[in-house]
Order: structure tokens, then C-alpha cells, then sequence
């Protein structure tokens, strides 16, 4: 019984890790993109509109 045990908490951790790898790859290829995009435009940012106040300010990395 230990062993599977063992054995179900090593597979939900492969898995969690493999499934955060994926989600920060993701975001690294999304910023990635997203400067190629300023560089070839000559933006200094990405501007968003605020739902709250409408005002538009820049994009932070963490959005």
C-alpha cells in the first residue's frame, strides 16, 4: 500500500511540474512575441484599456 502510494505522489508531481513547465513556456513565448512585435513597430509598450477608470495604460508583464 505504501508504494502506491509512493507511486500516485510521484505521478501527481511529474505531472504538476510538467504542467507549470507548460503554463511558464507559454508566457516566455507569449512576451517573446509580444516584444518582436514592439521591435519591429518601434513601440516602447503595449497599451490596454483600464474596464474600471477607461483610461489606457501600459501592459505589465505579470497580465
Amino acid at each position: 500500500m505504501a508504494q502506491l502510494i509512493t507511486i500516485l505522489v510521484l505521478v501527481f508531481s511529474a505531472w504538476w511540474l510538467y504542467r507549470r513547465f507548460v503554463s511558464d513556456a507559454r508566457k516566455l513565448a507569449e512576451k517573446s512575441r509580444r516584444a518582436e512585435r514592439e521591435r519591429q513597430t518601434g513601440a516602447i509598450g503595449t497599451l490596454v484599456k483600464d474596464p474600471v477608470t477607461g483610461e489606457y495604460r501600459l501592459k505589465r508583464d505579470e497580465e
